[in-house]
């Protein structure tokens, strides 16, 4: 799960890190009591999850309350490459003179963090990792000693920053590693990470992903209330993942798997068809699961036709039948449901799909000739 900044930065300010205090808008009728103590100059920033805010006009200074009330009016409901605006987050400027780079992720090769640190901050790390290679540094955390301060004066000499800046890097460098830790964090980055005009730290952006196998009850609310697709929290609660592909398809897939949705979905758009949305099983799902998981597809007025799409493995094949069987059984659809699966118990589940009886009800013994079931069908529009 990807943290808007202003999230990100109340967990900064959990931590004690040197995050500008602001305030959040989600109307723009609350800015007269939210702005009364107000410091000029100050920021508006567009929350939406999604970069190149700056560039799309998503960020505003304001040098005065008319200003101010005039960002907040023009950025609130912008379309930021397919992303409306509904928050703000509105806060004192920073007067920078320097802005640096510095985040922790995970190093999977390594398996253990990895601090990524450079000078050159204030623009995307791609970009300078493009441009300037041998300006980032990188340097692993073992977990088991945590952030010590070798590591923050291998980053200052490395970094070209001067010696000085050594304990506070360090200061800011130990409390990140602890959010990163603490939270089950993929990523935490403060970008740019500035030297104001007083000579101190500040992280005047933020970014924070976590782990979704490990959000706590504050972020799984946060997640859901921020959710704006009602299909997406229906499934979410059976411990699917629902994706809203195409609003003009008439095809939906259910599958385990990220790599076999993909291939279904160029398969299917390969044979002039559109795809409406997408869901993923994971793994283990049981017979009961799966009915509810055709029924949340199904429910759908403009999803005519179904491709299932399964390896059987921890996710049976007699379960996946199973599930069809009980969804027939209890709703009776007419639409069109093509069933392909490989794998444990499939001589199981095939007899159950030939006891269903029903003509909607499709086997295929293979993807493309389940895909070409659902040309032959009437599938294409």
């Amino acid at each position: 799960m990807d943290l808007m900044e202003y999230k990100a930065k109340e967990l900064f300010a959990e931590y004690g890190l040197p995050a500008i205090k602001g305030f959040v808008l989600d109307m723009y009728s609350q800015l007269e009591d939210q702005a009364a103590n107000m410091k000029f100059p100050c920021m508006v920033k567009a929350q939406v999850m999604i970069g190149g805010r700056g560039k799309a006009g998503g960020i505003k200074s304001a040098a005065n309350p008319e200003e101010l009330r005039a960002a907040c009016e023009a950025v609130m409901g912008m379309d930021i490459c397919g992303h409306k605006v509904e928050r703000l987050l509105v806060a004192p400027k920073v007067e920078i003179v320097r802005e640096w780079y510095l985040s922790i992720t995970l190093d999977r090769l390594e398996k253990m963090p990895v601090v990524i640190f450079s000078a050159l901050g204030g623009v995307d790390i791609e970009q300078t990792a493009d441009e300037h290679p041998d300006q980032i540094v990188k340097l692993c955390i073992d977990p088991l000693i945590g952030v010590q301060r070798y590591h923050a004066w291998y980053l200052v000499s490395k970094g070209g920053v001067d010696e000085e800046y050594v304990d506070p890097l360090l200061e800011v460098m130990k409390k990140l590693y602890d959010l990163f830790c603490g939270h089950k964090c993929m990523l935490c980055e403060i970008n740019p990470l500035a030297v104001d005009d007083t000579g101190k730290l500040v992280a005047v952006d933020a970014k924070i992903s976590v782990d979704d196998s490990a959000l706590d009850a504050d972020l799984i609310a946060l997640r859901d209330e921020l959710e704006r697709e009602a299909l997406v929290l229906k499934a979410r609660k059976h411990r699917f993942l629902y994706i809203p592909c195409n609003a003009a398809g008439n095809i939906s897939v259910i599958s385990n798997g990220s790599g076999m949705l993909m291939s279904c979905i160029d398969i299917i758009t390969r044979e002039d068809m559109c795809v409406h949305s997408v869901l993923d099983l994971g793994g283990g799902a049981t017979a009961d699961r799966i009915k509810e998981a055709i029924r949340i597809i199904l429910e759908q007025d403009e999803v005519r036709g179904l491709f299932i799409n399964i390896f059987g493995g921890i996710t049976r094949c007699d379960e996946v039948a199973g599930g069809v069987e009980q969804f027939m059984e209890q709703y009776g659809s007419q639409k069109l449901i093509v069933v392909r699966f490989e794998g444990t118990n499939k001589e199981k589940g095939l007899e159950i799909l030939r006891g269903i009886g029903r003509e909607n009800v499709v086997f295929a013994d293979g993807l493309h000739p389940g895909v070409s079931a659902l040309a032959e069908r009437g599938m294409r529009q």
